[in-house]
């Protein structure tokens, strides 16, 4: 930041612009770097609708059967809380006390690493444990954190003229091939009901035959066994034998002998009906009021969800290819996350480049066509310096992050504006325009950065905001922390090594150039159309967008700027100035 004085300490130059100067070949180098990383930053980094905040809160559950919520509050809530309730970093707990089962919730400060929290949590649920009940209806105490960010992304619906069976059978075979998928946490299959046997036992049966319900458990488990019988040496090679004892056929169990007094045998088929049918439903899943198997494909948090639910459609795409789900089988997809997202972002991006064509279009009438260009430089190579930067601190391409690029639109071109305008201001008074650009930028160089901290420091505090809310609002100010840094960034170094190389005074075309004009921008276009039969997309519309901009710049554009800055501003000043008067 230091300056040193020149021509009579009048003028003074900015070490850095000067620097930048000097060395004109690695600054077009270091645009070229910045264009490339910051596309390439742009097109990788993850999409989501709105930022994943991570709600660092932890859930003891504990079930213990056939006890009162008063009981459960008592034996088992109450001992848990007070040992968890010396955690470093701990905000609340807060406690449900239900029939059968306690609930406990530990919300921890945001600064709080979730996965050590989790830890100190069960380490001192464990030491709770001694003060707990035991025994076989006791279930945990099971801890666990919640995660908010893992949310079901696309909804696979199948259906068509097959069994639930069949259709379980094809749902189990995408679910294993989408479970592969690096960006995809977990596959949940709604809308089917697990076999289960069902034994129905006569009780007037069992009083005759002085019969109880644990003898029929005791016989079933024992039978239905596969155990080690050991080793045996075989040709050299010892090998293990194990003796198999599950029950592959349900109707095997009707021939299990549930009890055995001298020569008379009860087996189970004497005393009950075997029923092998399915389990009481525990979830429903219907399309169009039709029945049908529901497969929910649930995000890991952090992942890109444009991605993921682009390599699931592709994996349904691949199964189909390879035959191994039928083609009559109906798949619809619903409750499509990107197609949202998707949405959403091309709607943000469709006003930032509005935004970017009105604030150009802006520059270009006040300011002249080369000027507005050497100012609009800074918007996109201040905006992927901005998407490298996003990309190295981890944040992701949000809602949030692109109304901040569109708030700052109209602030980042404020210190390009000064720099160039007063490169011309040095040009007209007879200065070289390499002098030019080091005098005019140094001049100016304090007064740009001390404005451009002033606008920052009001961001600032809101950077430092502190909770939930404080996570997901902090978003803004951080991005327009970068984009200005950014912009106050290309305005000492990158715009005054452009301006200083492309730099003339404005004057209107000859028809030599208005000739040359015309062809390079109908090439252009003529480029774009070939190109768009290749296949191509993003380069040919590009193309053609800036040759209908040059044509309808030397048609209409360039006259209508004349006539803006020759006749209607100079009428505004003379009307200001009479104002100024009166």
């Amino acid at each position: 930041m230091s300056t040193t004085e020149k021509k009579g300490g009048n003028v003074r130059e900015f070490k850095l612009t000067s620097l930048a100067l000097k060395n004109k070949n690695t600054v077009y180098l270091l645009i070229f770097l910045i264009l490339v990383f910051g596309v390439y930053s742009y097109r990788s980094l993850p999409k989501e609708l709105v930022p994943e905040i991570v709600w660092p809160q932890i859930m003891v559950q504990t079930q213990y059967f056939g006890n009162s919520p008063e009981d459960i509050e008592s034996i088992i809530t109450r001992p848990i809380e007070k040992e968890v309730d010396g955690v470093k970093g701990l905000k609340e707990i807060t406690s449900v006390s239900a029939q059968d089962v306690s609930m406990i919730f530990v919300e921890f400060n945001t600064d709080v690493d979730l996965e050590d929290a989790l830890q100190r949590v069960k380490d001192r649920v464990d030491r709770a444990k001694s003060e707990l009940p035991t025994g076989d209806d006791v279930i945990g105490p099971i801890v666990f954190d919640i995660d908010f960010s893992e949310f079901p992304i696309i909804n696979i619906n199948l259906s068509g003229e097959y069994s639930v069976e069949e259709l379980k059978g094809y749902a189990e075979y995408l679910q294993d091939e989408i479970e592969n998928i690096s960006e995809v946490s977990k596959v949940l299959i709604e809308g089917i009901n697990e076999r289960e046997v069902k034994i129905n036992v006569d009780l007037f049966k069992l009083e005759a035959l002085n019969i109880t319900f644990f003898d029929i458990q005791t016989a079933l488990s024992q039978e239905n066994l596969t155990m080690s019988g050991g080793e045996i040496l075989l040709q050299g090679t010892r090998r293990g034998i194990r003796v198999a004892g599950e029950v592959e056929d349900p109707h095997e169990l009707e021939g299990v002998i549930v009890k055995k007094e001298g020569n008379k045998i009860v087996y189970l088929r004497d005393v009950a009906d075997v029923e092998y049918g399915f389990a009481e439903p525990s979830s429903y899943a219907r399309l169009d009021r039709q029945p049908v198997v529901s497969i929910q494909v649930v995000k890991k948090g952090g992942e890109n969800l444009l991605s993921a639910a682009q390599k699931v459609l592709k994996t349904i795409e691949t199964a189909r290819e390879e035959k191994m789900i039928p083609g009559g089988l109906r798949i619809s997809i619903t409750n499509d996350q990107s197609e949202e997202v998707i949405s959403q972002l091309d709607n943000l991006n469709n006003s930032m480049i509005l935004g970017i064509i009105l604030v150009v279009l802006v520059l270009y009438y006040f300011l002249g066509a080369r000027n507005a260009l050497f100012v609009g430089l800074a918007i996109p190579m201040s905006l992927f310096l901005s998407f490298v930067v996003i990309g190295v601190i981890d944040y992701r391409i949000n809602m949030m992050v692109l109304f901040s690029l569109i708030l700052a639109l109209g602030m980042l071109v404020d210190n390009a504006i000064v720099v160039v305008e007063n490169i011309y201001r040095f040009v007209d008074n007879g200065y070289k325009p390499w002098e030019a650009a080091k005098l005019a930028t140094g001049e100016i160089a304090m007064p740009i950065i001390s404005s451009t901290l002033t606008t920052l420091a009001a961001f600032f505090p809101l950077a430092l905001w502190t909770g939930v809310i404080g996570e997901f609002m902090k978003i803004l100010p951080i991005t327009l922390i970068i984009v200005l840094s950014a912009s106050l960034f290309v305005a000492l170094v990158i715009t005054p090594v452009v301006s200083a190389t492309f730099i003339r005074r404005e004057g209107e075309a000859s028809p030599v150039d208005k000739r040359k004009g015309y062809y390079v921008a109908f090439g252009m276009i003529g480029t774009g159309l070939l190109l768009l039969l290749t296949g191509w997309r993003t380069v040919p519309n590009l193309l053609i967008i800036f040759g209908l901009i040059g044509v309808l710049n030397l048609a209409f554009f360039h006259r209508a700027q004349l006539w803006f800055q020759d006749n209607f501003l100079p009428r505004i000043e003379k009307f200001y100035e009479r104002t100024l008067r009166y």
